[in-house]
């Protein structure tokens, strides 16, 4: 499963008005006294847009964030003045961790398979380098290994119209299987690489993500694609919630809803107990009822194991069930003593002194 295409727009806007937000002091610092409405004009958003814009640009400011630390206006009629820019028109500034942290970001950017715009990183780091200097004592290097070879092997077989034979993870059965693939095309999706190719053992498209593929050899013989196959539309991003697949109620606390936004949700109920019977002293008021469709009851099984005590299956029954044995028979291996040949002994030689 995908994160919806929803929190990928609202990612974007978010972005968009970051850099609104950033742009706009020292845009009205230059021009102080004008008009909204011509201001709104100039950056290419509404009145409204700008009113809100400026309301949220009054509680911005330096940490602290106290009465003299925020960023201040002055609003004569539909004309606004900054008063007070927090200052945010000096050069910023960057502690060693701070730069540090900046450089390792920026050099796993670089590496990330697929990343447009290369080159934009590589001067950004170039500049981050040069200006931090002696700061930074050692040069920082990030490696995804093998990430851009298999990238670049799978581009190649899609350039040449190879076929390949791959071994591919797929995580909702958690196992690998061997296949034989004819790619079709490369593309990026939420930030992860993917070959979209006609698999011959599903006899479908499909897509296979790129760090997935443990083991690929191109073969020697060309792509096959069958005339009926289409390209998958991807828009919406990979997974698509259907009927038929299995719908899972659960019960999240505070530190899981981020579940909501990372996966597409049927319904979300704050507080709430779900239909048919839960007892409603069963769902505290910080706790949430969510229910979404997943590709099968296995991945959902594995999924909520690793979310601890946070997460409780409300239905399906069978799932409850599968997470509940698998739970107790994880405790009961914890609770079994060391065999005959596990026990610990001291290291020869040992002694107290």
């Amino acid at each position: 499963m995908t994160r919806p295409a929803t929190r990928t727009t609202g990612a974007r806007a978010s972005a968009d008005r970051l850099a609104r937000l950033l742009n706009l002091v020292p845009y009205l610092l230059a021009r102080p006294g004008i008009e909204i409405a011509e201001a709104a004009n100039d950056l290419g958003v509404t009145e409204r847009q700008l009113r809100e814009d400026l309301e949220l640009l009054w509680v911005c400011g330096l940490p602290g964030y106290g009465p003299g630390d925020l960023i201040d206006m002055a609003f004569d009629g539909d004309r606004v003045t900054i008063t007070y820019d927090a200052g945010i028109d000096r050069p910023l500034r960057l502690t060693p961790d701070e730069a540090m942290a900046l450089l390792v970001a920026l050099r796993m950017l670089a590496e990330t398979p697929g990343m447009a715009n290369r080159d934009a990183i590589e001067r950004a780091l170039a500049k981050i380098e040069s200006a931090a200097g002696d700061l930074v004592a050692a040069p920082v290097e990030v490696r995804l290994p093998g990430d851009r070879e298999r990238l670049e092997a799978l581009r190649g077989a899609v350039q040449r119209r190879r076929a390949l034979r791959i071994t591919y993870y797929t995580a909702a059965r958690d196992e690998s299987t061997e296949r034989t693939i004819d790619p079709i095309r490369m593309l990026m999706v939420e930030g992860r690489a993917y070959v979209e190719a006609w698999c011959r053992r599903a006899e479908a498209v499909r897509l296979f993500r790129a760090d997935r593929i443990d083991a690929l050899t191109e073969l020697d013989e060309p792509a096959a694609v069958p005339p009926q196959a289409r390209s998958l539309d991807v828009g919406a991003g990979i997974f698509r919630p259907t009927p038929d697949l299995p719908l899972v109620t659960l019960r999240i606390g505070r530190s899981a809803r981020w579940i909501t936004e990372y996966y597409p949700c049927e319904r979300v109920e704050p507080g709430l107990r779900p239909p048919g019977g839960v007892d409603p002293g069963q769902v505290a008021a910080e706790e949430w009822l969510v229910s979404l469709r997943v590709t099968d009851l296995a991945w959902a099984r594995r999924f909520i194991l690793g979310m601890g005590p946070e997460v409780t299956v409300v239905s399906p029954p069978e799932l409850a069930e599968q997470v509940r044995d698998q739970a107790l028979a994880a405790l009961d291996a914890y609770a079994a003593p060391l065999g005959a040949g596990n026990e610990v002994t001291a290291p020869s030689g040992g002694g107290t002194g």
